[in-house]
């Protein structure tokens, strides 16, 4: 090779190589901002500036995916159309209610004088707002010609089987519906429970998947093997090889669990790290300077904050029509 035209080519390689891509995600939108699994969350979000919106599906008694994060109505955000808050632990079960029973519900704010309140203070209430159907989502944000991507979670607990649709029929109803809006090129299906992230790899391979993990004092999803489709963490020299194993693209666990070591070990197996739910600027930071893939946050006005101090690209706000 000619030694004169090495830089050359050298620098040209370097412009053509893609740029680092960190992946801002707008949890439920944004909860800390709007009331959340909203349509009015998820254009709050768009306005700041996100690359993916986070979301929940469950699906109704009609068979229609809806945005929720809870398989019932969840009576700290949700009041019966007498606007009278829902009264115990839990309201109705998603799966129980056709769409237009459970749009006859409000979720526009959270109960005062609860503890969830109190965390989410800066939440702005918008009265009259219900829960969404998930073709609804897509259609706004076509309409408001936004190219924000969706990282959807199915919500599936194999501890409580009978309070959902099955692995199986959720996973199909999510593919489909995702296939015939055009949107399969902007999608990651996620999951706790990863039943439905190995048939979405059977049924949807060009869909990417997103394994969940949630691991502190009080929960584990990855002891066992209930959550992690027969897996077992016991088998795997760490939860990145578990993941990668599973034939997953995307490793998401909770912030507390995260360690710089095992960001390493997931790029080098091919993994992509993204934790939740991270709204602690000085957390957002570490986490960066470890290399993670992006940062789902119920408050993305912040990490917008984080990625301006460290000149990082950020993803344009996006105004609705």
């Amino acid at each position: 090779m000619n030694t004169r035209l090495f830089p050359c080519l050298l620098l040209s390689l370097i412009l053509a190589a893609p740029a680092f891509a960190f992946d801002l995600e707008g949890h439920r939108g944004t909860r800390g901002l709007a009331p959340e699994n909203t349509l009015p969350a998820f254009e709050k979000a768009m306005r700041i500036g996100v690359d993916t919106l986070e979301l929940d599906v469950g699906l109704s008694a009609d068979d229609v995916l809806v945005i929720s994060h809870d398989p019932y109505l969840n009576p700290l955000i949700a009041r019966d159309a007498k606007g009278e808050w829902l009264s115990g632990s839990k309201g109705p079960l998603i799966r129980s209610l056709t769409l237009a029973q459970i749009q006859t519900y409000e979720l526009g704010r959270i109960k005062p004088g609860t503890p969830y309140a109190a965390q989410f203070a800066t939440q702005e209430p918008v009265d009259g707002t219900r829960i969404p159907a998930l073709a609804a989502l897509f259609e706004r944000v076509k309409a408001w010609g936004s190219k924000v991507r969706f990282n959807i979670e199915t919500k599936v607990d194999p501890t409580q089987p009978n309070d959902t649709a099955s692995p199986e029929v959720m996973t199909q109803a999510l593919v489909k519906l995702v296939r015939d809006v055009g949107m399969a090129d902007r999608v990651t299906i996620q999951s706790f429970d990863w039943r439905t992230l190995q048939i979405a790899q059977r049924i949807a391979p060009e869909i990417p998947t997103a394994y969940l993990s949630f691991q502190n004092a009080s929960n584990d999803t990855i002891a066992g093997a209930i959550w992690t489709a027969g897996y077992r963490i016991a088998d795997y020299p760490d939860l990145p090889a578990m993941v990668k194993a599973a034939g997953g693209a995307i490793w998401s666990p909770n912030g507390g669990a995260v360690t710089e070591d095992l960001v390493k070990k997931a790029h080098t197996l091919g993994l992509k790290v993204l934790p939740w739910t991270i709204n602690n600027p000085a957390e957002m930071d570490k986490l960066i300077g470890w290399s993670v893939d992006g940062i789902i946050s119920d408050y993305p006005d912040r990490l917008r904050t984080v990625l301006t101090a460290r000149r990082m690209p950020l993803p344009a706000p996006v105004v609705g029509p």
